[in-house]
């Protein structure tokens, strides 16, 4: 399984076997165009070809957040930044790690 990690200034990298970290293709902090927070949410789950639903059932969130996050009414913040930013940049990796866990805290 690939271990990724989110660098402070935005940069996704996979984490190597002997603990050396390499960047992921497309992931530099200036690769991403600054967009609203309500854009953003929006064009993530889209991108997933997920439906609200089912995108915050992936996430494990209620979907009113999800509403909420893609009306503009809030702003995903801290983990649910990074989050949604993991899922942008590596959706199988980020969705496999969380059933995962789901499995383990089930």
């Amino acid at each position: 399984m690939m271990r990724v990690r989110l660098k402070a200034d935005g940069r996704i990298v996979e984490i190597l076997a002997d603990g050396s970290e390499c960047p992921l293709a497309g992931t530099g902090a200036a690769s991403a165009p600054v967009q609203p927070d309500a854009a953003y949410a929006r064009g993530v789950r889209a991108r997933t070809k997920l439906t609200q639903a089912e995108f915050a059932a992936r996430i494990g969130v209620p979907i009113e957040t999800v509403r909420n996050w893609e009306q503009g009414k809030r702003s995903p913040r801290g983990p649910a930044r990074a989050l949604l930013k993991v899922i942008d940049k590596a959706p199988q990796v980020a969705f496999a790690v969380l059933s995962v866990q789901r499995t383990k805290d089930g």
